[in-house]
Order: C-alpha cells, then structure tokens, then sequence
C-alpha cells in the first residue's frame, strides 16, 4: 500500500503522451473522487519483439515520458513508469497502492485490445471499474457507419459521411488544465533508463511537433513531391499522442482540406483494423491470400538496402534506413515494387516498415501496404502497377531527391535493376490473374 495509505485513481497512459487535451485523463481527473496518479507501462510483450537496441520509437517515448514527468512534479505530482509484463505490473501495484478506479483511453490494435480485457477482469475481481474512453481518433468503431448499417470499407463514401457528422463538437479540446489540482500529490518516483529496459540512445532525429500553418495552407500543393519539404512529419507525434489529433483536425478543417483528409485516412484505417482485425495477419480480400508470392530472399534484401537499380524506390529506402521516415509518395511506390515487380508478400514489407518507420502505425502500415497490393480496402486494382521511371519523372523531375539518397545514381557503381520493368509487370498480371482464379476455386 502506498506509505500514506491515500486512496487514488490511476491513469494509464499509453498511446497519448501528454497532460493538455488528453480525453481519459480529463475525465479521470475531472470525475473521480479520488486524486490521480499517472503510469506508464514500458510493455515488455511488445519491446522485446524490437530486433534494434537503438530503436529510436523507444528512445523518444522516454523522452516524452521525462518531459511528463517533469511537468507532473511542477504540479506536486509524478508518474509511476514501470517496465514489465502488463498483468505482473499490474498485480504489484495492486499491492502498492489503494487504488480505486483505472482509468485510460481506448487502443483498437488486436494485441492492446487483448491486453485490456485481461486487465479489465483482473481489475474488476478486485470491484475495481475500469474505464476507457476514445482519444486517438476522432470516429472510432462503427461512429461512422453506412445508412444500412455497418463499417465503410471505402474511403470516399467514408469519408463524406466523416464530414457530414463532424461538428465543432468533434474536435473540441478537453480542458485538463482546469482539473491540474486533482494529481495525486506526492514525492517524485525513479524511472528506469532506458539501458535498465534494454535498449541505448538512438541518434536519429525525431520531427517538431509544430509545423507551420503555411506548409499546411500549401499541402495539397507540395505533397507529392519527395525533394520539398511538403510534409508534415507528424506521424510519431500522432502515433504516441504527443500531440492531439483533435485540436490538428480543427485547423486542418480551416487551413487545407487534403491534409483534413489525410487524418481521416487516420480514422478509417483505424475502424477497419477494430472492425476486421483478421487484415493484421491477412488480406482483407481474402481470395488475395491465393496468390503465390516468389519471396525472393536476395531480391528482398535488395530492396531493404536500396539496391534494386530503380532510383526513385532505392532513393525512398535508404531515406528510410537513415531517418526512420519515407516520403508518402515514394512509400506507394516502394510498396508497389515490392509486392508487383518482385512479387513479395506484402506482409514481409510491412514488417519491414514496421521495423524502421518512426511514425510506425500499424492500422495505416496495413492500410496502406494492403492498398499496395491490391488486397485491402479501396485498393488499387491489382492491373494498376507504378510504373518507377514514370513516377520519378512526374515527383522528381529535377532528380533532387534521387540524387540526396542515391548520389552514384548515372554512374558505373549504380546497380543494373534486379527485374526488367515490362516482364515484371506482365509476371505480376498473370500471377495475380493466376491467384485470383484459383480463389474462385
């Protein structure tokens, strides 16, 4: 039991590493009786299946988990960060503290739900409510759903109703500030480092937080052309809630409607995955999982490194490899190559992207390679195959972004590419066509 033996709330941070704006703290803090403690769970079930110790995603939760920490103890308060299997760290602490009511925000990955549940009844045993409440997105579950009932699973007629239902409401900001006063308030609690969880400094550099309001008026504009920077970069900040996703789609809604989209793209992957979890392991288009996939280990790792001989898609390999980003553009087309003109399972890129990306989400990462492949939700037909020559010319006609990524481009130390783009293409057709019949049995 805690020393003074105070009654408490706790509440469990995960993919929403901030105190502004944060929809399940406000209620744990705004509605419970007792005064709030905050954790933070470094969960081994997902940090030992990493393959890199520099992972720089770990690096930066622990940055943002001091930076917590440091705005916590300027209100008397602290965090409890423990590094462990959920259910054990949740066991100690039940013999830690008196805690009355957990509260957290929702999560819709299969694993987090798993995990949930577990702590839900192991809480509830001990007549300990659990509540969650949605903070990620701004529609999550079936909140959109078609007039006939059921989730969109395209985008378009998804997107609309998105709008049509969205209101000043949707994206109105939780006032925690107002409720600062209800931490817990106590002495400051020791976290781990991050070599007691495994892991050591990445020297990758993490985006701003901030973007100007200008690039957003400009995006539609800049977008697709990998040499600008017509970006946002703001996937790990969303991915790990550094910053809100409502108080984003309130400016988005004034400043560029293509980036609104963008984050509705967001929140239909994210329903997707809740509403369909089998697409984390297999194709949402089932008759897709026929197709027989060469899986060429060297061709494979050719691509990994940036070696395939088609400049734009090695270009977007090595940005990954070096900055732990890949221009939005230049992901489809990788994506496209991998899984048409080498003809390699999609789920052996995304795990690759799930490997090396910052902004790693796995609902988009499944949406957007699954599109890829032709096997997901408002895919591109699986006929619809980039072409990397074309691609280049149109995005980076002035061969900017190739050469920054790929300076022996044009030179006798570039290699030849590893498949010829017109047999690839016509290989990928008739093994799809091939794949595609044998579903139909």
């Amino acid at each position: 039991m805690t020393e003074d033996n105070t009654s408490i709330s706790v509440f469990w941070h995960r993919r929403d590493l901030r105190l502004e704006d944060n929809a399940g703290a406000y209620q744990a803090l705004s509605a419970s009786d007792d005064p709030v403690l905050p954790l933070f769970i470094f969960d081994r079930n997902i940090l030992d299946k990493l393959e890199d110790k520099d992972d720089a995603r770990v690096s930066f939760i622990h940055q943002e988990i001091r930076r917590l920490k440091k705005e916590l103890e300027a209100l008397g308060s602290t965090i409890i960060v423990r590094y462990g299997y959920p259910e054990e760290v949740w066991r100690n602490l039940l013999q830690e503290y008196t805690i009355q009511s957990v509260y957290t925000n929702r999560d819709y990955e299969p694993y987090a739900k798993n995990r949930d549940q577990k702590i839900k009844a192991m809480l509830e045993e001990q007549d300990i409510p659990f509540h969650t409440y949605k903070d990620h997105v701004i529609f999550e579950g079936l909140e959109v759903e078609k007039k006939t009932g059921g989730s969109y699973t395209v985008f378009t007629p998804y997107s609309r109703a998105w709008k049509s239902k969205s209101n000043s409401n949707s994206f109105q900001s939780y006032r925690n500030e107002d409720y600062f006063d209800n931490y817990h308030k106590t002495d400051p609690l020791p976290i781990p480092g991050l070599d007691d969880i495994g892991f050591e400094e990445s020297e990758i550099e993490i985006p701003p937080r901030e973007v100007s309001q200008g690039l957003i008026r400009q995006y539609d504009k800049t977008r697709n052309f990998p040499a600008q920077a017509g970006t946002s970069r703001l996937g790990i900040h969303f991915r790990f809630g550094t910053i809100s996703i409502r108080e984003k789609a309130r400016k988005a809604q004034k400043l560029n409607d293509t980036f609104l989209n963008e984050l509705i793209w967001r929140d239909f992957y994210a329903q997707i995955l809740d509403n369909y979890p089998y697409v984390a392991e297999r194709s949402f288009r089932e008759k897709y999982d026929y197709i027989q996939w060469r899986n060429n280990e060297e061709e494979f790792q050719a691509w990994c490194a940036g070696r395939t001989g088609y400049p734009i898609v090695d270009a977007g390999m090595r940005e990954l490899n070096t900055t732990g980003y890949m221009h939005n553009r230049v992901r489809m087309i990788t994506a496209s190559f991998l899984t048409k003109h080498l003809l390699i399972d999609w789920r052996w890129g995304e795990a690759y992207f799930a490997r090396k990306l910052l902004d790693y989400d796995l609902a988009s990462n499944n949406g957007g390679w699954q599109w890829a492949a032709g096997s997901g939700t408002d895919a591109a037909p699986y006929f619809r195959v980039f072409n990397p020559y074309t691609q280049r010319e149109k995005f980076d006609k002035d061969w900017k972004y190739v050469k920054k990524w790929v300076p022996e481009v044009n030179s006798p130390d570039y290699p030849k590419p590893i498949v010829e783009h017109k047999m690839a293409r016509e290989r990928c057709l008739e093994t799809y066509k091939a794949g595609l019949d044998r579903a139909e049995g």
